[in-house]
């Protein structure tokens, strides 16, 4: 395209319109000017409308594709070509795309190639092949508990809860009893990316955000298509889904399901198994439905999913299981000029059971020989249904080419209703309500200059329990019990303040400093819960947390990848922790108390190289010093289930005539499966491998394999020692065919 001399003139209206290599039109590309502004994003005909003072000088750039910078004087199309290391772009740090040298924060992007590409079923090991990633505890969602199911960043732990927020397009995923992440509630054939914040996010999204956010991004309705993936392997693991897509006009629908389980294995090391023993396992079943319509700059849209599991915990009569219907509508509203305006309306209704038992080590059935875990006697029955509601708006408006100010409020309302029949010599039911309620608003400014970018935001957050009352059945009927559950209200302030500052054009550093919280769950305030032998009680005089930190960070975006190295440091006060107050009862009697303060710090390095157009590798190591930092209790003690070493590197390479070949490999170092350091886990190294051919444009064939060395990872120290997934494979098959593809 022929450069313009002309003057610069009054701004005009250009229309650019992007394609990839094939011709498909490509939605979601960001416009931005020479000093990294966002002008705009193409839609879902791959176009956007700018205002531009002709000539000028825009880029463009978008997942997957490398970025290509082009002076302007009149509406163009414009084709990126695909690279494995595009600059990055996402949009939950600061609720505005943003990019890889702009953000003051650590972020990370798995896109849908990758994720198809990684040798795990389940999200969240998927998501182990960022470092510094983890659940609770070290096993896969494929047989643990969800009340280990709560995700660990930046070395901060977690307990049943998760200590980072998850979310989908914008409407939380944590689970409204227990603060947990019901992992396999996507189908994955429709996500399609999911990107990943580290360090506290309180600012703009309330309570849990401590660690970070991860986000999901659904796949939307562009075209007509359908796609089929199954595969089936070891352990009877069985991974079935399918997505089909429609398109009309301005009318767009998306159905998407799966079906994910396996018959498990026997966590329990083999020199500690006795006859209660049996495999832990998961049988679940998801859906969802998406509808939308588009009219010019407005979007509207709804949509509806279920997720139904049922796990069985590793003893005849441990079991739970999971009922849950989410359901969101919303419009969203952008002028392609940077200005936007998004609302979100959702909610969801659960049903969720689980049934806890003692394990004796005594003799049963005559059985004289056994020495180890002989029986099992029921102690509880426990029947939640739950539901929440909530409501969402978010603003953005551009003030000047070098202002943007975003501003939103949000609300959730969580209703509990738990009934409890307890076994053995003191039987009993007992019924519980609760109600939480949490709102809040935010406002954030960014300014951007040359080569700064610049961030200050806070948000006021108001926490309330209430309405809580609890009922003991003593034949007759229902009486209240002498201790109600506690009314209380917490108000909350979260700032957050960011600087970036390019270096040449390659090169940027960083820095950000935050306050964030995370409001006590339902579950941690009025429910016990069992893992193993390990009893954790209730506490209804639990307080929020509230965490303090900053990160500082290096980054370069060179032809051949991308690479941030950060320094950071968060302290969390009164933390809610799993306090050990009898080691030596069966089971281990542990409560649930807001101790003094945990600290962790430490160096992250993340990166993503292509040193060939055929091969990617990327991954990252982190260092995290997580202890106990003020109290009386634990002090100077490991945080629990946080190893200070760990490290990913993950190996992608690519031939259209052969297929691909991934490796992933991860290495953990020891740490602690409790509060008093007492159980040692000892550090492992796991490595995946996913391999895929391609016949025509419609099949592809794929095997992945996982723990190929068979190594004996420590899940646990209940004080029964737990056991990661061993060696498995797997084979399957995946059929797409789509419209424009096809055409």
């Amino acid at each position: 395209m022929p450069v313009a001399t002309t003057r610069a003139q009054a701004p005009a209206s250009i229309q650019i319109t992007v394609e990839d290599a094939r011709g498909a039109v490509l939605a979601g590309a960001v416009i931005t000017d020479s000093n990294g502004k966002v002008l705009g994003q193409t839609d879902e005909a791959g176009q956007a409308a700018i205002l531009c003072a002709i000539p000028c000088s825009v880029r463009i750039s978008a997942m997957g594709f490398a970025p290509q910078s082009l002076m302007m004087t009149a509406s163009t199309t414009v084709m990126l070509k695909p690279t494995q290391v595009a600059e990055q772009v996402t949009v939950t740090a600061y609720r505005t795309p943003i990019g890889d040298l702009e953000s003051p924060a650590t972020t990370r992007t798995l896109t849908q190639a990758t994720l198809g590409t990684t040798a795990a079923i389940p999200l969240d090991d998927q998501l182990r092949q960022l470092p510094g990633v983890e659940l609770f505890r070290r096993s896969s969602s494929l047989v643990a508990n969800p009340t280990s199911q709560g995700i660990s960043l930046r070395g901060l732990g977690s307990t049943s809860a998760s200590r980072t927020l998850a979310t989908e397009d914008d409407v939380p995923l944590n689970d409204a009893l227990g603060g947990w992440i019901h992992w396999q509630e996507t189908p994955e054939l429709a996500i399609r990316d999911v990107e990943l914040v580290r360090g506290g996010a309180s600012d703009l999204y309330g309570s849990s955000a401590i660690g970070g956010v991860v986000n999901i991004i659904s796949a939307r309705p562009e075209t007509d298509g359908l796609e089929v993936r199954s595969t089936y392997g070891g352990e009877e693991t069985y991974d079935n889904s399918a997505l089909t897509t429609a398109k009309r006009g301005t009318w767009g629908g998306l159905i998407a399901g799966g079906l994910i389980g396996t018959n498990g294995y026997v966590q329990e090391a083999p020199y500690q198994r006795g006859p209660v023993d049996q495999p832990s396992n998961v049988h679940s079943q998801n859906a969802l439905l998406i509808g939308e319509h588009e009219s010019g700059t407005l979007r509207g849209f709804a949509r509806a999913s279920g997720f139904n599991e049922l796990r069985h915990n590793g003893t005849p009569y441990q079991f739970n299981g999971t009922r849950l219907v989410r359901y969101a509508t919303g419009a969203e509203w952008t002028n392609g000029q940077g200005d936007a305006l998004n609302l979100r309306l959702y909610g969801s209704d659960e049903r969720y059971r689980q049934t806890f038992s003692s394990i004796s080590n005594l003799p049963n059935f005559g059985d004289a020989a056994c020495t180890y875990r002989c029986g099992e006697t029921p102690t509880k029955y426990s029947y939640v249904p739950d539901n929440e509601l909530g409501a969402s708006l978010n603003w953005t408006q551009s003030l000047t080419s070098k202002l943007l100010l975003v501003a939103g409020a949000d609300v959730r309302d969580v209703r509990v209703w738990d009934e409890e029949r307890s076994f053995g010599a003191k039987p009993g039911v007992t019924n519980l309500h609760d109600h939480q309620r949490g709102s809040g608003g935010y406002a954030e400014a960014m300014w951007q200059r040359g080569g700064w970018t610049m961030s200050a935001s806070g948000r006021l957050d108001w926490f309330q329990n209430y309405d809580g009352q609890q009922l003991m059945w003593n034949g007759d009927g229902w009486t209240p019990s002498a201790t109600q559950p506690q009314q209380f209200g917490e108000r909350l302030f979260d700032p957050r303040l960011g600087v970036s500052r390019r270096l040449f054009e390659h090169w940027a550093v960083s820095a950000s400093g935050f306050r964030a919280f995370r409001a006590p769950t339902p579950n941690e305030l009025y429910r016990a819960t069992q893992v193993g032998n390990e009893l954790t009680l209730a506490n209804g005089s639990l307080k929020s947390e509230r965490a303090t930190g900053w990160e500082a960070g290096l980054t370069t975006h060179q032809q051949w990848g991308v690479i941030r190295a950060s320094y950071f440091l968060t302290q969390v006060n009164r933390p809610i922790t799993a306090l050990t107050t009898n080691p030596n009862s069966s089971p281990i009697l542990l409560v649930r108390e807001n101790l003094g303060q945990i600290e962790s710090r430490g160096f992250s390095l993340d990166f993503g190289l292509a040193p060939r157009p055929w091969l990617g590798v990327d991954g990252g190591y982190q260092y995290a010093h997580a202890t106990v930092s003020r109290g009386t209790q634990d002090y100077g003690k490991w945080i629990p289930e946080v190893a200070r070493n760990v490290a990913t590197l993950n190996v992608r390479a690519s031939d259209a005539r052969l297929g691909a070949l991934s490796l992933q490999s991860r290495l953990s170092g020891r740490m602690y499966d409790d509060d008093a350091n007492s159980f040692l886990l000892h550090g492992y190294f796991r490595l995946d491998a996913y391999a895929s051919h391609s016949f025509g444009r419609r099949l592809e064939v794929f095997a992945a394999g996982e723990n190929l060395f068979n190594r004996a990872i420590q899940v646990s120290e209940t004080p029964t020692t737990t056991l990661g997934q061993p060696r498995t494979a797997r084979a399957g098959f995946e059929v797409r065919m789509n419209a424009a593809r096809d055409n």
